[in-house]
């Protein structure tokens, strides 16, 4: 699989993570606010992945926002302007998965999903090869399985 494919499947997952988080907070009643929190963690890491990847860097193993943030930031600078939005989300990475870790509510909710589609729009303009027709995948394109 060439880098574009692979950089597409990262970006595929975000898309799909960020996708389900919004599902769920405007069609589930009571709104499971702690998976929200996770998707949208899930989504940001992985387009921050697929940008590294991008770069030819291998990402590390770990749901650290900040520090693979600060990884995408030597290869564009205008990563600081979302180091805010990784630093809260960083801490969505595992804690929500456990019961008694940590007590989220909608403003924990709805700022995650602010911050998530935040950092989809600033990738889409940091990084458009990760969204061009080139890097989509045949399921994107529309062929059949």
């Amino acid at each position: 699989m060439d880098k574009l494919s692979i950089v597409a499947e990262w970006r595929k997952y975000a898309d799909e993570d960020l996708r389900t988080a919004n599902h769920m907070a405007h069609n589930m009643w009571p709104t499971p606010d702690h998976i929200i929190c996770f998707h949208c963690q899930q989504a940001v890491e992985k387009y921050l992945k697929g940008f590294l990847i991008l770069h030819d860097v291998e990402p590390e193993r770990t749901h650290d926002l900040n520090m693979l943030c600060r990884l995408c930031k030597e290869y564009n600078a205008a990563f600081a302007e979302i180091k805010e939005y990784c630093f809260d989300l960083t801490r969505y990475g595992v804690q929500p998965r456990y019961p008694l870790e940590i007590y989220l509510d909608k403003a924990d909710m709805s700022r995650a999903l602010h911050y998530a589609e935040a950092v989809q729009a600033f990738m889409r303009r940091a990084a458009p090869d990760m969204f061009t027709e080139t890097a989509a995948t045949d399921e994107q394109k529309g062929a059949l399985p």
